[in-house]
């Protein structure tokens, strides 16, 4: 991925070189980096990895879905402080991710701690199962394991 980027690089000022304006102007750089995403996309089965692009959306793919998630579980913890009584049970429970690296586990990890309602207490040493307190197990249980589905299947396409 890296690779491609410099050579997208590469392109847009080889292109404002040979347009020979008497001034850098960003719209040449932009049009020249344009002409090099094209040129990449249609050469990059030749470099052996999927196009950066990809990536990069993927990327924007997983905001989204944390920012959406973040949304939906404040929500719900703001109904649950604002309810006259506490209908609460809270509990730990286990689950088993598929994710593989040390990378992938931290990252789900921090992406569940940072919303609302939900902390990942412990990892296994060997990284295969997250220990998740939740604050309302019975109710919000499902929708918990809907959101790691989600995380795991969007921290996958950003990391492979």
């Amino acid at each position: 991925m890296p690779a491609q980027l410099l050579l997208n690089l590469f392109i847009a000022f080889l292109w404002m070189t040979l347009i020979d304006e008497d001034e850098l102007k960003f719209t040449t750089f932009f049009a020249g980096f344009l002409v090099g995403i094209g040129i990449i996309y249609f050469m990059h089965r030749f470099f052996g990895t999927q196009f950066y692009l990809r990536r990069v959306y993927a990327t924007f793919k997983l905001l989204f879905i944390f920012i959406s998630e973040l949304t939906q579980s404040s929500v719900i913890v703001l109904k649950q402080i604002l309810s006259p009584k506490l209908k609460i049970k809270p509990g730990i429970f286990k689950y088993d991710t598929v994710l593989k690296s040390n990378t992938e586990v931290t990252m789900l990890s921090l992406l569940l701690t940072l919303t609302p309602g939900s902390v990942v207490m412990e990892v296994t040493p060997e990284g295969d199962a997250l220990y998740i307190h939740a604050m309302d197990v019975e109710k919000s249980r499902a929708s918990l394991l809907k959101q790691l589905r989600n995380f795991e299947k969007a921290i996958m396409e950003v990391t492979r």
